[in-house]
């Protein structure tokens, strides 16, 4: 005896495996279709009628069907692909929004690797152009990390000649780098040159 859709749902409701795969194989290959038609993905348009009949089964004790079962399947696999377009479209505008992101960081980064290697290179320029005592005097100091009396025994000089020579290459050098105040200090103050 053919059963009619009303009680195919109560069965379906109640747990029959039998109601369930009754409706699954009635409209399993027309939903599929439809939501081909919405989604141009056979696999993703597979998945999402299987979703829905997942649903369908896990949620039976819930259902209730005032349209016919067609009509619910219908809606329910047209809300399962606009679901998932959604999601498709938010993945897509956060995956932009990352590599755009990323694409600025490393233009950042970039800019401070120029700024820096133009940095050094005119600071190494001015230490060069130091009058010879002075960069000697200097370069001790800075590089070789000798304190003043050390430097001033090595050179057979007195502390003060060493302390004068030091303040003067940092005055020169302050004048011939001060187009590059701002660029140090961003340096400074940026926290990925200390990560």
């Amino acid at each position: 005896m053919e059963q009619s859709e009303p009680e195919l749902i109560k069965l379906v409701i109640q747990g029959s495996e039998m109601a369930f795969e009754r409706f699954f194989k009635t409209y399993y290959e027309s939903l599929q279709a439809y939501a081909y038609v919405m989604l141009q993905d056979e696999v993703v348009a597979e998945e999402m009628v299987q979703q829905v009949f997942y649903k369908l089964w896990e949620k039976k004790s819930l259902l209730n069907i005032h349209t016919s079962i067609k009509a619910f399947l219908y809606r329910s696999v047209y809300n399962e692909c606009l679901n998932y377009l959604k999601h498709q479209k938010h993945k897509l505008a956060y995956e932009n929004h990352s590599q755009y992101a990323a694409a600025q960081t490393y233009q950042e980064r970039t800019d401070d690797l120029l700024a820096l290697s133009e940095l050094q290179n005119r600071l190494q320029k001015a230490i060069n152009e130091l009058p010879e005592q002075c960069r000697n005097i200097f370069y001790m100091n800075r590089m070789e990390e000798l304190k003043y009396r050390e430097i001033a025994d090595q050179l057979g000089l007195s502390i003060k000649t060493v302390e004068a020579q030091i303040s003067k290459a940092l005055k020169i050098l302050r004048k011939k780098l001060v187009d590059f105040i701002p660029v140090i200090i961003g340096l400074l103050l940026n926290t990925k040159w200390f990560k």
